[in-house]
């Protein structure tokens, strides 16, 4: 069988996650094929300059996304047979205002549905996170269903909640990914099914042993007297809501209490979820040290590799870190892409909700 080849657009892009991850998949020796970035944007300039600099022969466009998909369709960029868009998860997250698709954000998924109804790539993949399912009474994501399944034309899709650390990620991080095919290839016998779980667990510990001493992003954040001394007094895997505090260190918070509040990781467990917030005790913290992690340390639990820089400042490298897909979990969602269209066998599972 010849080498099968992809040329790939990003939308929403972040520093890279989705992008690194195909990269990782196309490295596998058991997978020939070749997938080239040719295009990508997000509205976040460090961020772009993040994929820039590691992707170096895709055009990398900051700027509104509206204003750059309707180039797309004009045709003032090069064609692509593959898309992927994590689009933005702010009006679905379980700690925002959950607005859906009433709010700001919400609506970004129909800049990927306008790529899909006028360029019509062979296969797009499509990140958000959990809390989507829930959105403006559940309608929400039958809307954005809908429209991906019948965009230009037409796409089949297979859509499931990953549980990352599942399949390797020493990181509990939960996304809801939607794969779609073209309907008119389906018909050529290739159908995508869900990747089984690798059943190799990763915890805090073995990812953040031994980073080099030249590693990039190893900034420390400059803690507090307060945050240190709040810090001795959590054990591993608590928070500041459950560990025996002095009264003089607790907070004083009405109505809900995020869990992951001054939250010390379990190195013998995957970390909790890593968001691209900061503040108020946000930064999650090492288990023994007395200090949060560093961008370097948080991109370890990404699985992002050492390699791996990220430009800007340091509250802008936490954010971009936060909000990407883990690189290793794509890349095992890739690879079955890949495979599905090479016709090839892989271990998966019937988790999936077909359309």
């Amino acid at each position: 069988m010849a080498k099968i080849s992809f040329k790939l657009g990003e939308l929403f892009c972040g520093p890279g996650g989705i992008g690194c991850g195909v990269e990782l998949a196309c490295a596998s020796p058991d997978l020939d094929a070749k997938i080239k970035h040719i295009w990508a944007n997000d509205i976040d300039p460090a961020a772009c300059k993040t994929y820039e600099n590691h992707f170096k022969g895709a055009k990398v466009v900051n700027s509104d996304v509206h204003e750059f998909v309707d180039k797309v369709v004009a045709g003032k960029f090069s064609k692509i047979d593959a898309l992927t868009f994590g689009f933005p998860c702010n009006d679905f997250s379980i700690v925002g205002e959950k607005k859906g698709l009433n709010g700001k954000y919400g609506p970004l998924y129909r800049c990927g549905v306008a790529i899909l109804e006028n360029v019509g790539p062979k296969w797009f993949l499509a990140e958000n996170v959990s809390g989507i399912t829930n959105a403006n009474q559940k309608s929400a994501f039958n809307k954005i269903v809908d429209d991906m399944r019948k965009a230009g034309p037409g796409y089949k899709l297979v859509i499931h909640q990953y549980k990352f650390e599942d399949y390797g990620v020493p990181q509990a991080r939960h996304r809801m990914i939607i794969v779609g095919i073209r309907s008119d290839l389906y018909e050529d016998g290739i159908c995508f099914k869900v990747p089984a779980p690798s059943g190799k667990k990763t915890n805090a510990g073995q990812a953040l042993a031994n980073i080099p001493k030249s590693a990039t992003n190893q900034e420390l954040t400059r803690q507090s007297p307060t945050v240190i001394e709040r810090l001795k007094y959590i054990k591993p895997g608590q928070n500041v809501w459950n560990a025996d505090l002095p009264k003089h260190l607790k907070l004083n918070v009405k109505g809900a209490k995020l869990s992951q509040i001054y939250k010390r990781l379990d190195a013998k467990k995957p970390a909790y979820t890593i968001t691209g917030s900061g503040g108020g005790g946000t930064h999650v913290y090492h288990w023994s040290e007395n200090r949060s992690l560093t961008n370097r340390e948080r991109a370890r639990l990404q699985t992002f590799p050492d390699s791996y820089v990220f430009h800007g400042s340091k509250e802008q490298v936490r954010k971009q870190i936060g909000m990407a897909v883990p690189p290793m979990g794509v890349a095992v969602i890739i690879s079955a892409i890949v495979k599905t269209f090479q016709k090839k066998s892989y271990k998966s599972v019937n988790a999936s909700i077909e359309e």
